[in-house]
């Protein structure tokens, strides 16, 4: 399967709702298009986020990551959050997960970033093993916690 990974832009919103509201579903939450536009909208206009999207050769849209610009104060540097990985099921495993990954690996490091990070369920298996095989590594120093504000 060929395909290309860019940037997303508004000019990508109508593609990449359909792929956003499918990964919101995937973690249980009710179908919700136009709050998936809104929130996408929102985050292009303010340039909150980097989206990458995967296309095929037709134009059909394939998958995304959605990156977050975050700062260690630790280290005194820039890294970024990989927030949201998704492929739509008629193009898994076909390597557009691992195109995915490895774009935004690039895109981060090339805008200097010093790390990259990312969390997954604990069940999630095929994307522990697939983020394993690309070098990732889990983290065994840290726990990670959070509150419901």
């Amino acid at each position: 399967m060929s395909f290309e990974i860019r940037r997303a832009t508004f000019h990508d919103l109508d593609s990449l709702v359909p792929l956003f509201d499918g990964y919101r579903q995937f973690y249980g939450k009710a179908s919700d298009e136009a709050g998936a536009r809104e929130f996408l909208t929102a985050r292009l206009r303010l340039n909150e986020s980097m989206i990458l999207l995967a296309r095929d050769g037709h134009g059909a849209a394939l998958g995304f990551t959605q990156l977050y610009p975050l700062f260690s104060s630790v280290r005194m540097v820039r890294t970024w959050l990989l927030n949201d990985l998704f492929v739509a099921a008629s193009a898994r495993r076909r390597g557009v997960a691992k195109a995915l990954l490895e774009a935004a690996a690039t895109q981060t490091r090339n805008l200097g970033a010093a790390s990259l990070s990312l969390s997954t369920a604990h069940d999630n298996l095929a994307a522990q093993a697939l983020y394993e095989s690309l070098g990732w590594q889990r983290d065994t120093q840290f726990r990670e916690y959070a509150i419901t504000l």
